[in-house]
């Protein structure tokens, strides 16, 4: 009898995988990086920051005719930040990342609902973060529409408080979770057409923002809208943006009303043979200078990648450079293909403020970035070296007399990434 209910359960088993696809994949991706001036100008009297971060992720995908279902779990560690025989994790750090079911509904239409990464276009308003260890994510509910060459995405949320009665809340809605533009609700519509050698996009969100420790009991709506236009003919790319913002935010201890915020951006690509590839850009985004506690003109790119924009040693829109003098960036890059697995990226960024500083300056400084990417079989490795030559008006706005900071201000890291693949099917 058992051995007949141990055959009947393999049947089952074989039958589930048969009509259905089942996929597990990891990741293992440890980096080094040495900080002395990443983020903000580094005094000559601190000490430079060196330290080793790891993310591991396991992901499982399971799809059949009608659903598609997908779990991704990860931790992110800094060596050593747990003490020998330690039985818990120090820092609380293991997380569901993703955890999302997709239903077909027939006539190009599907659901998205659960834990998920919302990313679209360049990333530059919404994003996936992948550089961050700890990546971006979204709880929504997501419908999609699809045919052709077009695409609609509505993406609706509303964010609570966590209870401990089973996580539902039985009295009252009041959300204080805070910090990095999280949201109590957010509504946003994506809209895409792509045609032969132009594709363009529309962007609209609504995020609803409570900070109850400002003991104001009520909602305030910023709204984002605008636009990402792509054309390519030849050896040549264009890419452009341009954004607007409007409505309320909160920008430390105060809402406050953003008035005709505004992001626009121009990137042109040459290929020059097939192993160069250079780059000219510049990119605006509105500042605000003003000692005005109830309203503002700044722009800020919410929930976008923004380690990928305006230089890699994240001087601006990383959890900084919120609600000041604006940024204008323009940049020049080239990308050299050095083998069959190797390549080089090269980036020179000049940045100035959208406004002057309060002496009046608006020069900034200059960026420099390198990037060595080398694959290996089954592993790849990334390295990058950057430098920033800060002008007087840099060591205004960080907040650092010139004569007390370090000569140098630079950055260094090395990666390894290994993305196994254990099962192999289609999430």
């Amino acid at each position: 009898m058992k051995n007949k209910l141990l055959l009947f359960g393999l049947f089952v088993m074989t039958m589930n995988i048969a009509e259905a696809q089942f996929s597990l994949s990891g990741e293992f991706r440890p980096r080094t990086e040495f900080r002395h001036g990443f983020g903000s100008i580094i005094p000559e009297s601190a000490e430079p920051g060196l330290s080793v971060a790891t993310r591991i992720r396991l992901n499982a995908g399971y799809k059949t005719e009608s659903y598609k279902f997908f779990l991704s779990l990860q931790d992110v560690f800094v060596w050593g930040e747990n003490r020998q025989i330690l039985p818990n994790d120090q820092n609380n750090s293991f997380a569901v990342f993703q955890a999302w079911a997709e239903i077909g509904l027939g006539g190009g239409f599907s659901t998205k609902l659960g834990r998920q990464v919302l990313s679209y276009d360049d990333q530059r308003i919404l994003g996936g973060l992948d550089w961050a260890q700890q990546g971006r994510n979204h709880d929504a509910a997501l419908l999609k529409y699809k045919k052709d060459s077009f695409s609609a995405d509505l993406a609706l949320a509303f964010n609570q408080d966590h209870e401990n009665a089973g996580g539902f809340v039985n009295v009252g809605n009041n959300f204080n979770t805070s910090g990095f533009f999280t949201y109590k609700v957010m509504q946003m519509l994506h809209l895409h057409r792509g045609w032969d050698k132009f594709s363009g996009s529309l962007l609209f969100m609504n995020n609803g923002f409570e900070n109850h420790s400002l003991n104001l009991n009520e909602t305030v709506y910023l709204q984002t809208f605008g636009t990402h236009l792509k054309y390519k003919t030849g050896a040549l790319a264009l890419e452009a943006n341009g954004f607007l913002q409007t409505g309320r935010a909160i920008y430390g201890a105060n809402y406050q009303d953003v008035e005709s915020g505004y992001l626009a951006g121009l990137e042109a690509k040459y290929k020059v043979s097939d192993k160069v590839t250079v780059g000219l850009g510049a990119e605006i985004i509105s500042g605000d200078s003003e000692a005005d506690a109830t309203a503002t003109s700044a722009f800020f790119p919410l929930y976008g990648t923004n380690h990928k924009f305006n230089g890699f040693m994240d001087y601006f829109y990383v959890g900084n450079h919120a609600n000041t003098v604006g940024l204008f960036d323009i940049h020049a890059s080239a990308n050299f293909k050095l083998d069959e697995k190797a390549s080089l990226m090269v980036k020179v960024l000049n940045f100035s403020g959208e406004q002057e500083l309060g002496s009046g300056e608006k020069q900034l400084g200059t960026e420099v970035d390198l990037v060595y990417k080398r694959g290996f079989k089954g592993f790849t490795i990334v390295a990058g070296y950057s430098h920033m030559f800060a002008s007087d008006g840099m060591y205004e706005l960080k907040g650092v007399a010139e004569n007390l900071a370090a000569d140098n201000q630079n950055w260094a890291w090395v990666m390894l990434v290994i993305k196994p693949k254990f099962l192999n099917g289609t999430k």
